[in-house]
């Protein structure tokens, strides 16, 4: 932090307060470039569902979910995140490109991003809205009508494979259910006989490895 501050120092046209200012209003606005312009919301939400369908509570921790969701997000972005550093970031420290230039060039590869993975519907639902024309390319399209389109879009993936996660779980409840009823115990709940199975068969076929893979091909 102390090297972007000191790098941050030297850009040109622009006085100390100001720099520090603008570094505050970038950090600040962090989670909310992490959630809303990253694939972090379709892992999350994934895992999410792995955990609700398994019916195990609180395992796994919601610590290690937004962990593990945090890590997949940077493997996921790294590419994006590398093609801003060398086209935006460091030109920016090194004096090559102004501060409005380095986020015009920052944004770019992240709106290609979220355009790769924007559905069209989506996207001209927030454009017609705004009263925007159609954008001839993927850098004429405004920020405020891509991020929200790409957001919704993202989450009805991530419900789409969430039910696709559960149809497995809940056949094993129905199952169990049945022959519960068949045998006279109305008084015994079923999610504890059935929990044992979901935890094996999820085991058996290494359920993480194939949620994970989902979502990496996924992209």
């Amino acid at each position: 932090m102390n090297e972007i501050v000191e790098a941050a120092q030297g850009l040109p046209g622009i006085s100390t307060s100001l720099q520090l200012l603008l570094l505050l209003t970038v950090l600040s606005f962090l989670p909310a470039i992490l959630i809303l312009m990253t694939c972090f919301t379709r892992i999350v939400i994934v895992l999410g569902f792995v955990r609700t369908s398994l019916a195990t509570q609180q395992m796994p921790p919601t610590q290690v979910l937004i962990g593990l969701a945090l890590f997949l997000t940077f493997f996921v972005m790294a590419p994006t995140f590398s093609e801003i550093n060398d086209q935006a970031l460091q030109p920016m420290l090194a004096g090559e490109l102004t501060a409005e230039e380095a986020f015009d060039e920052a944004t770019l590869p992240l709106k290609e991003f979220m355009a790769e993975h924007t559905r069209q519907k989506d996207l001209a639902l927030f454009l017609g809205y705004s009263g925007a024309e159609r954008p001839e390319s993927i850098e004429a399209i405004p920020l405020t009508s891509l991020v929200p389109a790409f957001a919704i879009s993202e989450l009805k993936t991530a419900f789409q494979i969430g039910f696709m996660i559960f149809i497995p779980f809940l056949v094993i409840d129905m199952v169990v259910a049945s022959v519960l009823m068949s045998m006279g115990m109305m008084m015994l709940p079923p999610v504890m006989i059935s929990l044992p199975f979901k935890i094996l068969l999820f085991v058996l076929v290494d359920g993480w490895y194939l949620i994970v893979k989902s979502l990496l091909t996924s992209y």
